[in-house]
């Protein structure tokens, strides 16, 4: 697992998840915090602020299913309440009943369908760039869907999108990740390399791909039950999101959540979707104020 050398002073380790493994890394002494990345990258977004916030927190960084070092079973295996039941057994695991959590992109629509399951787990939570999946759907515009093909690409049949992304995987990511508002910029050389390692893998992209399969079916079935049982995320909800990304564009994220969760709040940030690459510093300052403010989370 090379991705642990851009973490230092960090322990690194595998959880298993009823045979599902989910490699993470893991320093601090303080509360739990469990980050949680988005498509298509793996633990390493978070190597910019991960040492720093151990000084304040305990911080878990894992892989999700599919990504990554993580398994990577195949076929319809991806919907995030299953996603979501792997990182809560990654942290009991670690002896964690109760955490906050950080969820980028992808991580945070985990982190949704975690919080609906186990409301009980969960301190506070910070999601990045998001809206919910299924307001997101049923929301599509034209701007969104030229800005988002992937959601529409990625969960064609099986092994259309698959083939065609891993006849060049390093192309894929070129065009999914540097052709957004700050260009390659954020991706430091190392960050790169890991992304395009995972990438490489055949067995990650079908992973990916049924992420987003998942993301289109089973999930929205999970979600509009939710809804229809008059369920919402009852643990304190911050939003954040980039003032130069689609999100912003298409979307009202502080409406949108506040139709699925009773305690919101959030802003924009100067950059685009890459949060944790793009705007680390003001991240940080975000985290460390948020989930300090009365926060009495498991030593």
């Amino acid at each position: 697992m090379s991705a642990a050398r851009l973490f230092p002073g960090f322990a690194d380790g595998v959880a298993n998840a009823s045979g599902i493994q989910i490699p993470y890394v893991i320093a601090g002494s303080g509360p739990p915090l469990l980050l949680l990345h988005g498509h298509p990258h793996t633990r390493v977004i978070w190597h910019k602020i991960a040492p720093a916030l151990a000084q304040s927190f305990t911080v878990i960084a894992s892989d999700l299913r599919g990504y990554g070092d993580a398994s990577k079973p195949s076929g319809p295996h991806y919907s995030k309440r299953e996603m979501a039941r792997d990182q809560i057994a990654l942290m009991q695991e670690l002896g964690f009943e109760r955490f906050s959590l950080v969820g980028h992109d992808r991580g945070g629509r985990v982190g949704h369908r975690l919080a609906m399951d186990y409301p009980h787990a969960l301190e506070k939570m910070l999601f990045l760039d998001l809206s919910p999946t299924l307001a997101m759907y049923e929301q599509t515009s034209m701007e969104f869907a030229r800005a988002y093909w992937h959601w529409s690409s990625l969960i064609q049949p099986a092994p259309l999108p698959e083939r065609l992304i891993s006849a060049d995987p390093e192309f894929y990511l070129h065009e999914f990740m540097g052709k957004r508002s700050a260009g390659m910029r954020p991706f430091t050389p190392e960050a790169w390399a890991e992304y395009l390692r995972a990438m490489s893998d055949p067995a990650c992209v079908h992973a990916m791909c049924e992420d987003y399969r998942a993301a289109a079916t089973i999930d929205l079935e999970h979600d509009r039950a939710d809804l229809a049982a008059g369920k919402k995320l009852t643990c304190p909800l911050r939003v954040l999101w980039g003032k130069n990304g689609v999100i912003e564009k298409c979307f009202d994220p502080l409406k949108n959540w506040s139709q699925v969760a009773e305690n919101v709040s959030g802003r924009a940030l100067e950059c685009g979707h890459y949060i944790p690459e793009e705007a680390p510093d003001a991240l940080l300052a975000e985290i460390q104020q948020f989930f300090t403010k009365g926060q009495h989370g498991n030593p």
